[in-house]
């Protein structure tokens, strides 16, 4: 069968400025109006019928405006730099901020109950599906400031930390460089391109050329950039200190019902691990042919060059069969929703210019479906990228028949059901290799995701918690920002990066860190990374997998990652036991590398 690399939004709405999209704004305005009164009515003497009716409005209106913003966002993905969706986002915004405040009000008035009487409400049968969110709702409204104060902040919000995230989007939508190909052509690509060229160029000349200029075009970005960059981060800090909060870590840990004491082990056990990562590096740099047994920050994914192979270029059909094949090895309904998914042209993944750089997923509530975002280039990657985004959207498909409230999984274990689908299609290349050298190209390919959750993102997460401590005190220069960017990367590649071969300006050129909805948007994919391992283990071990598998995606907003993982895993987080089993997966593979490539 023939897929095709286009998806299908029309059918959510038929254009940016159709009437049925401007109507679902209005009636999510609407909607909002009728909530403010409802809640604003409600007293602890009502019925938990009433109550819960509340809890169920929400919950829709929810869903309407995720509908809306899963639109804005897919028709800006594929009309990158086309500035009309910017006063629909602006729109939308608005919308969300007396949503926001009707939340607020909702939590306020579960924080004002007696404890009996919430224990009444929670207690009742049709509330025992969102019990969780309601008694955390309740504790984290106790941080919320007077009605006026929080309305008025979400609305500043609008122009700041939103549109400062925004304001980035403009910054990388119009930007181009050139660089010159294996055969001595010169080429011009946008940032979107470049960042997908850098994944696979085999040629070493090309690619390092490709970087010296793709670095060059961000650093001159950097001052606009580093606005953005310094802006953002403190229009958060300054909502955080509103609310009291003075650890900028507490929010993003919150957000992730994770403890600091597991946040702690895991990135302790990464560093004690990351050696073995810089022997694979070391290796690497032979097989890419280069002068040292040091990389540079493009040569991190770049296809290894073996003797006896010519790494294969995958059609896209063949692609989508390979995955929907594995998955169902695992899990029938896996791999049927995959068959589903390519059938239904839920992925647009066609190359071309103008689109958004990277790769998402997301739910569209009112159809409940999703889509996927991504460019296929047809290199090894890309199935496994591919199967990264079904991950996710099998995680949202299983979750579809629950409420609104419990399909809100935190970002961590978010990126638990993607990256067990990355692994399971990775480990079928290995396995399907015919020859050592095709094992030797697939393992490496499997190996970019280890080396991206051990030393990448941890680069990202040393920036970042560097760059928030230093930003309490005021704002940061360019060359501030680039010095602590280089010195991240000397830390989490613990030499595996050579002195010339950093990239001073990976924090300009990365959208992560841009995000305003999800501050540190980075320790999440390690742990996801390192918990879908401990799943894939347990996988190996289950009579009936799909069942245990599907239960435990189930739960994943309706209990803390460490509750979660010890209810269906049986493992602490807190301790490095869990973690060091994850990294000792990752050792096979390298050793298994190694030994293959001894005599290369």
């Amino acid at each position: 069968m023939t897929y095709s690399q286009n998806w299908n939004i029309d059918v959510v709405f038929p254009g940016i400025d159709s009437p049925e999209l401007n109507a679902a704004f209005k009636t999510a305005a609407d909607d909002n109006q009728k909530l403010a009164e409802t809640i604003a009515s409600l007293t602890e003497q009502d019925e938990n019928s009433k109550i819960l009716a509340a809890a169920d409005s929400l919950q829709t209106l929810e869903g309407k405006l995720g509908t809306i913003g899963f639109y804005l966002n897919a028709w800006r993905s594929v009309n990158y730099g086309k500035a009309e969706a910017g006063p629909k986002f602006d729109r939308l915004s608005k919308i969300d901020i007396d949503y926001t405040a009707q939340k607020q009000a909702w939590g306020k008035f579960l924080a004002a109950l007696s404890d009996k009487r919430f224990q009444s409400l929670s207690a009742d049968e049709k509330a025992q599906p969102i019990a969780f969110i309601l008694n955390e709702t309740r504790q984290q409204a106790a941080k919320l400031l007077d009605d006026n104060t929080e309305k008025l902040i979400n609305e500043f919000q609008v122009d700041a930390l939103h549109a400062w995230s925004a304001h980035y989007d403009t910054i990388s939508a119009g930007l181009s460089t050139s660089y010159t190909d294996a055969k001595g052509q010169k080429q011009t690509v946008s940032a979107g391109q470049a960042l997908n060229l850098l994944d696979g160029i085999k040629d070493k000349d090309a690619r390092a050329d490709l970087m010296k200029h793709y670095e060059s075009m961000w650093g001159k970005a950097e001052n606009l950039s580093a606005d953005t960059l310094n802006h953002l981060a403190g229009a958060r800090l300054t909502d955080y200190k509103a609310h009291g909060i003075n650890d900028y870590l507490e929010k993003p840990l919150e957000l992730n019902r994770l403890s600091r004491a597991s946040l702690t082990a895991m990135w302790n056990t990464v560093a004690k691990n990351e050696g073995m990562l810089v022997k694979f590096f070391a290796r690497k740099a032979k097989l890419l042919g280069l002068d040292s047994d040091q990389i540079s920050w493009q040569d991190q994914t770049a296809p290894v060059q073996v003797p006896g192979y010519e790494p294969r270029t995958l059609s896209y059909d063949d692609t989508a069969n390979f995955i929907v094949k594995n998955f169902s090895k695992y899990s029938a309904k896996m791999g049927a929703f995959a068959k589903h998914a390519f059938e239904n042209q839920w992925i647009e993944s066609e190359d071309r210019p103008g689109k958004q750089p990277g790769g998402w997923d997301e739910s569209i509530p009112a159809l409940k479906e999703d889509r996927i975002f991504l460019t296929f280039t047809g290199s090894v990657n890309d199935a496994a990228t591919i199967a990264h985004e079904l991950g996710h959207a099998f995680h949202s498909r299983v979750l579809y028949d629950l409420p609104q409230w419990r399909q809100n999984y935190a970002m961590n274990v978010a990126e638990t059901a993607s990256t067990f689908a990355e692994a399971v299609i990775n480990t079928a290349n290995v396995e399907a290799a015919k020859t050592d050298a095709e094992k030797i190209t697939l393992l490496d390919a499997k190996m970019a995701n280890a080396t991206a959750m051990f030393m990448n993102i941890r680069v990202r997460f040393i920036f970042e918690n560097n760059f928030y401590k230093a930003r309490q005190e005021g704002v940061l220069m360019p060359a501030q920002l680039n010095k602590m960017m280089v010195d991240a990367q000397k830390e989490a590649f613990a030499g595996a990066l050579s002195d010339d071969g950093v990239h001073p300006h990976f924090w300009t050129s990365k959208l992560h860190f841009y995000i305003d909805d999800v501050p540190f948007y980075n320790f999440p994919y390690t742990f996801g990374y390192l918990f879908s391992l401990g799943i894939f283990a347990w996988a190996q071990k289950q009579t009936d997998f799909e069942s245990a598998y599907i239960a435990l995606l189930r739960d994943t907003a309706n209990m803390s990652s460490e509750e979660l993982a010890k209810k269906h895993l049986g493992v602490d987080l807190t301790q490095p036991d869990f973690w060091q089993a994850g990294a000792d997966l990752i050792k096979k593979d390298v050793d298994e590398f190694l030994r293959l490539t001894e005599n290369i």
